[in-house]
């Protein structure tokens, strides 16, 4: 039997080339997303067109009742096993002092209490030899200082929850990892108000340049594969030197 996953965000950026990595290693998948129907559609051609099964669920991971119709989905297409919790966001750019109420808000219900639900469906459906990635950010360690401070201390609950479901589930032989992505060529820089960032930033690091969405899909790619099947609690910077 192929692997069932559900991949939320999976319409753009990381999550869409994260779905056809997995696509591409033979998984079938559920593509959750929030708004960009023909988005998702495209994405799921290019699984059906790799000669997998895919369906689209239009889902707002903050909801559980949603979160329970997307893990329904995926019921259909067969056993569950794997989940890549990607769907998030953050709030523009700017000063701590400046920040609102409904930024933080909307930043820690999307990118935890989101990420919390899904994984609470994936722990309750699953067996051995299911894996769970939670997709973080290196800003959970660089802190985001005059950018967005918020969504680093959410990003680091992040890291918390892997390591402690990695505890809690590995004795049923379920796997929790995160990748910790840099700065990467998505369009979440237009919704923060600053298009342009990978290339501001990218002079301070190392490798000079910000990544990809397929250099972050690898690395999710293998944390669900049976190359890593004793690999668990661990978090993977894939942030180009920072």
């Amino acid at each position: 039997m192929a692997p069932v996953t559900v991949v939320t965000g999976g319409s753009r950026g990381i999550g869409a080339a994260t779905v056809r990595r997995l696509a591409a290693a033979g998984h079938d998948l559920v593509i959750g997303y929030r708004r960009d129907a023909a988005a998702a559609h495209a994405v799921r051609d290019d699984v059906q067109a790799a000669g997998r099964r895919a369906v689209t669920v239009a889902v707002d991971t903050t909801d559980p009742a949603g979160v329970a119709a997307l893990f329904d989905a995926a019921a259909d297409l067969g056993a569950l096993t794997g989940l890549v919790n990607n769907a998030g966001v953050t709030s523009r750019i700017g000063p701590f002092v400046d920040l609102t109420v409904d930024d933080l808000r909307r930043v820690v219900d999307v990118n935890l209490i989101g990420y919390v639900l899904c994984a609470q469906q994936a722990a309750r459906r699953m067996g051995a030899g299911g894996a769970i990635v939670n997709v973080s950010s290196a800003a959970a360690t660089l802190g985001s200082p005059g950018e967005y401070v918020h969504y680093a201390a959410v990003k680091a609950a992040t890291d918390a929850l892997t390591v402690g479901l990695a505890k809690e589930l590995g004795p049923r032989g379920i796997r929790v990892n995160g990748v910790a992505p840099g700065t990467v060529h998505t369009d979440i820089h237009t919704l923060s108000g600053e298009p342009n960032r990978p290339d501001r930033v990218a002079p301070m690091v190392p490798l000079r340049r910000a990544g990809q969405p397929q250099e972050i899909a690898g690395a999710v790619a293998w944390l669900l594969g049976d190359e890593a099947s004793y690999t668990t609690g661990t978090v993977i910077r894939v942030a180009g030197g920072l």
